[in-house]
């Protein structure tokens, strides 16, 4: 199972259309995949029209006393799961922070899902704590979606520099450029310099188009209502370049 995380430390930056998006084209590649809506806010849950199985809590999930498994919940595409989120996963800090090797639960939460899907995509709330610790530690595939903005290169300076300082030279990370408009000189200059200074950056950028904000109207993954559209076919894109990482 290839666990692909979607985060950033700042809100409003297009984590759950990515996690949905990419999520969902893995799935209709063949590949059985769950999304893991991690966010309490339930952006992923809301947009994929999920409802838990089961009454979900933070805390039964962290101690074992549940498995992720228990909340596999099937969703409108073929070979596309959901793992809903929760309110209490707001104190998924707290209780990650009362076991041992808090650092590895989450990955230990992770593996019973390996009977159940290749691929598993983990939506993430925004900020820094012990659960993105846990995310970091526990996923093959980081993807970063990053505004054009001074303060996203220097977000993804440190983010490298933790990466490197802990030692995960397997996790690779994947940053690329969301809600770019062409038209605004400073969003042009972000992306250029950015390019330059980090060359992981994924060549796929995402528009800011209205179109892509629909999607939470629609609640469905952009590609399956509009794969030819230009939206749909960026999407595609992007996949294509995180599926190239995973093999």
């Amino acid at each position: 199972m290839e666990i692909v995380a979607v985060s950033n430390i700042k809100g409003g930056v297009g984590k759950t259309t990515t996690a949905v998006n990419l999520a969902y084209l893995a799935s209709a590649s063949g590949r059985p995949t769950v999304v893991w809506d991690l966010d309490p806010q339930a952006a992923a849950t809301y947009c994929l029209q999920g409802e838990p199985p089961g009454e979900i809590r933070a805390k039964r999930l962290v101690s074992g006393r549940s498995e992720l498994t228990d909340f596999l919940a099937p969703t409108a595409y073929a070979d596309l799961y959901l793992v809903p989120a929760d309110l209490s996963y707001r104190n998924f800090d707290q209780h990650l922070g009362e076991r041992r090797h808090r650092t590895q639960r989450l990955l230990k939460m992770i593996r019973p899902l390996q009977k159940a899907c290749e691929i598993l995509v983990m939506d993430c709330p925004p900020g820094i704590s012990l659960l993105s610790e846990n995310v970091l530690r526990a996923a093959d595939v980081l993807v970063v979606p990053m505004l054009p903005a001074p303060l996203s290169l220097r977000m993804l300076e440190q983010l490298l520099a933790f990466v490197a300082q802990e030692g995960w030279t397997d996790l690779r990370v994947l940053p690329f450029f969301s809600m770019v408009d062409h038209r605004k000189s400073l969003h042009a200059e972000i992306v250029a310099e950015a390019r330059a200074r980090f060359p992981m950056l994924l060549a796929t950028e995402v528009p800011y188009w209205s179109e892509i904000e629909r999607m939470s109207v629609r609640r469905a993954p952009l590609p399956a209502y509009a794969p030819r559209s230009a939206a749909g076919r960026v999407y595609e894109s992007l996949w294509r370049e995180v599926a190239a990482r995973l093999a």
